[in-house]
């Protein structure tokens, strides 16, 4: 695509010209490469705010952290994808795997360029206030503010999509369609339309014939029906028609033909209801399902990975023994602030 430059910094592509993402994703337009590029963009971002987690403790930590850190959040998306497809066949959606990857990827890349952004930060804070509980209380609030905006990245690719039908299945959408048809309001009959052609007198005994239920015109200042010799209503004289054009015949003004129902003016019409066609598919809410669970799986990986910080207390480590858990330690460390 034009806007996809061969440049390593895909973020600025993504923050500057999402539309063109979006509609790639939904093209399936030269995926492989988009992902690659996010892939290598994100683990090369997360390594880098890895090894300022890893500084707090020493120079080796350093170097694991930003080991630990990008295996962290690419373990989590192997983990989670193969959930957030099968959800999606289950309930009727088109995404492919390609495109299931791509939008998890973009989240990934926000997440991990925001992190990095907010590296300068934490290492200011690690150099003037080297306190262990506090540095660690940072960079969780920094990761879960990143981790927020990526997923917001997610939820607004899946809309998109969403508007582009992949995500409803096809009697739904065929569904909504019949349902908008049915619904639809015919435009009302004005009830004394001007008329085209000045009336023209006909002879009575050249009458034309008018099919049932066809529209007629209605001449201003059309007489009405006069009376036949049994008393019967005569039939209403018949304008004449510019040449090449249908005849009609003219009826009273103020009535309307049969099948047309009665007259509404536009601010009169009732109003048009349109809940089921714009019902939000079963994808979408199953999204914010799996959002949350990868989360929660997430932060169970990052416990079994770790230490990411270090504890200045301990010796190094590559990893902790697995006991307690993440929610656990996150409040026991504000109660010793």
């Amino acid at each position: 695509m034009s806007g996809d430059r061969p440049s390593p910094l895909v973020i600025e592509r993504i923050l500057r010209d999402r539309a063109g993402i979006w509609q790639q994703i939904v093209a399936e337009g030269d995926l492989n490469a988009l992902t690659g590029r996010m892939l290598a963009s994100s683990a090369i971002a997360l390594a880098c705010y890895g090894a300022v987690l890893g500084a707090f403790h020493s120079p080796l930590m350093a170097l694991t952290s930003a080991l630990k850190l990008p295996l962290l959040f690419l373990v989590t998306l192997a983990i989670c994808l193969p959930t957030l497809y099968l959800f999606n066949l289950v309930f009727g959606a088109r995404l492919s795997v390609r495109q299931s990857l791509a939008l998890v990827m973009v989240a990934i890349t926000v997440t991990s360029m925001l992190a990095v952004a907010f590296a300068p930060i934490s290492l200011f804070f690690l150099i003037t206030a080297p306190d262990y509980g506090f540095f660690k209380l940072l960079n969780v609030a920094i990761l879960t503010l990143s981790a927020l905006v990526g997923l917001r990245f997610l939820t607004g690719g899946m809309q998109v999509l969403n508007d582009h039908g992949l995500l409803a299945p096809e009697a739904t959408r065929t569904q909504a369609d019949a349902y908008a048809q049915a619904h639809a309001v015919p435009a009302a009959v004005p009830a004394d339309p001007a008329p085209t052609a000045a009336p023209v007198a006909v002879q009575a005994a050249e009458p034309v014939a008018v099919p049932a239920g066809a529209a007629v015109a209605v001449p201003a200042g059309a007489a009405a029906a006069g009376s036949t010799s049994n008393g019967a209503a005569a039939t209403p004289p018949v304008p004449a028609q510019p040449s090449g054009q249908p005849a009609v015949a003219a009826i009273p003004p103020g009535m309307v033909p049969p099948g047309y129902g009665p007259v509404q003016r536009p601010w009169e019409r009732p109003p048009v209801r349109r809940g089921e066609p714009t019902q939000r598919p079963a994808s979408m809410t199953l999204l914010y399902i799996w959002i949350l669970l990868f989360g929660f799986v997430g932060t169970q990986l990052a416990w079994t990975l770790r230490p990411f910080f270090g504890d200045p207390g301990q010796d190094f480590s590559f990893f902790r023994s697995i006991d307690g858990n993440f929610y656990a330690e996150i409040l026991r460390t504000i109660a010793n602030l």
